[in-house]
């Protein structure tokens, strides 16, 4: 199984990107899932259902999200009645949403997606990432009920993520951040067989501050002094993300390399789609 991730949408640009540049990536490459995680894809902050109902109807199957999913508060509203939506599932019990599902891929395969939230340096702290994910596995195990598992694991610190990894390895597929916008050089697959990458990037504009225009930012680490809000920055995107390729045998990973295409940073795409 082809699976694609792409990182962080970021305000009107990065998601035009994603819009535009998504369908062929799915048709040049045979693509047979796509998950993007869309939670900045409203001016930065947030997502609204028009933006998620255009992703889906660009290609994508799966939308994750993140510490933003609430900003645009419609959001509380239609997660409930949006099955492709994810929020963090170590959200408490009773948050609209759900934050996992089990989908289709084109290749008739059973893809069980979870987005996951960590702890250290976030807000709002949640609940236990490691124990929601034991749950997880737990009610649908790989091999059994998934023919191939996915994390988005939500975070800010590497030594976090890179542990989520090590605690899943050989139960999922795929593990993935996100959050911090850079794309890491880590990629790889752990001694058990689940592909890994620190964070996947942003689809958004890289001459920025992580998405946002420099200046505000700039001006807040300066001065300390809040002088407008954060917008995000309009100037053409690059999108970010990571190719994987699942056996349909074990549903453990057999490659993984990064995508990346736009004007600021190297393009990329996995050679093992070529």
């Amino acid at each position: 199984m082809r699976l694609l991730f792409l990182g962080d949408m970021v305000g009107r640009t990065g998601r035009q990107a994603v819009f535009d540049r998504l369908p062929g990536l799915i048709s040049d490459f045979r693509l047979d899932f796509v998950i993007v995680n869309g939670e900045n894809a409203a001016g930065g902050f947030g997502i609204t259902e028009d933006i998620l109902n255009s992703t889906i109807g660009a290609g994508a199957d799966v939308m994750t999200t993140g510490n933003h999913v609430w900003d645009q508060r419609e959001a509380l509203i239609f997660a409930d009645r949006h099955d492709q939506f994810l929020r963090p599932a170590n959200y408490p019990a009773g948050t609209p949403g759900k934050g996992a599902g089990v989908f289709m891929a084109r290749n008739g395969a059973r893809v069980l997606v979870a987005n996951i939230m960590g702890r250290v340096f976030m807000s709002p702290d949640l609940d236990d990432p490691f124990k929601a994910a034991e749950n997880i596995l737990a009610a649908c195990p790989l091999g059994e009920q998934a023919d191939a598992v996915v994390f988005d694991f939500h975070a800010e610190a590497t030594s976090e993520k890179q542990c989520f990894g090590h605690f899943v390895d050989g139960r999922a597929s795929f593990v993935v951040g996100t959050h911090t916008h850079v794309p890491t050089a880590d990629h790889q697959i752990l001694n058990g067989g689940t592909a890994y990458l620190s964070d996947a990037g942003m689809c958004g504009d890289y001459d920025s501050s992580l998405g946002m225009e420099k200046e505000e930012p700039l001006n807040r680490f300066l001065s300390k002094v809040p002088r407008g809000r954060f917008e995000a920055a309009s100037g053409p995107a690059t999108i970010c993300g990571v190719g994987v390729d699942i056996s349909d045998r074990t549903g453990l990973a057999e490659n993984i390399a990064p995508l990346r295409l736009g004007p600021r940073l190297k393009e990329t795409v996995p050679d093992f789609w070529s």
